[in-house]
């Protein structure tokens, strides 16, 4: 009696662990198979990032989300193929990252801006630009900062958010700027002689461009002077030195040719009472 009972129990175990068993082992098998399917998935998303020519920051990081996104489904997959009910685990996924998110908010905006930034590339290393407040050379964009070095040389790290939120100016997009300098001369000063003048030193400097062409004409009659308005285009690699140069080389060419560069001034009248004597 006591054999039979061991036998019938023996025998029910295997009836109960037989499909268990067999539950599991498929599980396996699926997390295997979609280890490597997520696995080809994540170089055919590289490689298709690659052909496309996007940046060498975003590849890595976009492949290992296509990654994890499938191998999270499958490990999913497999625990409803072992009776683990999978609802109450996504519900409990999805709340903790809706608080994951919700915590994290300003650090995925910073990595949403640098996605649009990575993509779209305002701007690319090396570039001078401003944006957020401050001016300097691109130096590295990543997926929630981008550094820039200042004019005198000094690292800046904005959030890409603060980049991406605002106005960019990119100093380094089009091949030749415009320089914009105002002279001043007196009024007592011939207009046309310091108009000579002023074409005289644009033409002597070869890295003016002749197209497009120069514009020289009087802007203001200010309160001491008369201000003449100088436009000359240049190559962008070229604007800094032509700018300085070009200063220089305009008070000089009106002082030669007998201009003067009034100082402001103010003329004071003192109005004194008399008073009669008592």
């Amino acid at each position: 009696m006591g054999n039979v009972n061991v036998t019938d129990l023996i025998r029910n175990l295997i009836q109960v662990l037989t499909p268990w068993t067999l539950n599991v082992l498929g599980a396996l098998v699926v997390l295997w198979a979609g280890n490597r399917i997520a696995r080809w998935a994540r170089g055919v998303v590289q490689r298709a990032l690659e052909r496309a020519k996007v940046d060498d920051t975003l590849i890595p990081f976009v492949a290992s989300c296509a990654y994890y996104m499938i191998l999270a489904f499958i490990v999913v997959a497999a625990l409803g193929m072992i009776g683990i009910q999978t609802a109450s685990i996504i519900a409990v996924l999805a709340a903790a990252g809706l608080a994951v998110g919700l915590a994290l908010q300003g650090t995925l905006a910073n990595f949403a801006a640098g996605v649009m930034l990575l993509m779209f590339r305002p701007f690319r290393k090396g570039d001078l630009i401003e944006a957020a407040g401050v001016v300097g050379g691109v130096e590295a964009i990543s997926v929630f900062t981008t550094t820039l070095n200042s004019l005198d040389n000094v690292a800046i790290v904005v959030p890409n958010a603060a980049v991406w939120g605002q106005t960019i100016r990119n100093y380094a997009t089009n091949a030749t700027r415009r320089i914009d300098l105002a002279v001043n001369i007196a009024y007592r000063d011939s207009i046309q002689t310091a108009l000579d003048a002023i074409k005289r030193v644009v033409a002597a400097d070869q890295r003016v461009l002749h197209n497009p062409a120069v514009t020289i004409a009087v802007g203001e009659l200010g309160p001491s002077a008369v201000t003449i308005l100088v436009r000359p285009w240049c190559s962008k690699d070229v604007y800094w030195d032509l700018r300085w140069d070009l200063t220089r080389a305009l008070k000089e060419g009106l002082e030669r040719a007998g201009c003067t560069i009034p100082s402001q001034q103010h003329d004071v009248h003192l109005l004194q009472e008399s008073r009669r004597a008592a």
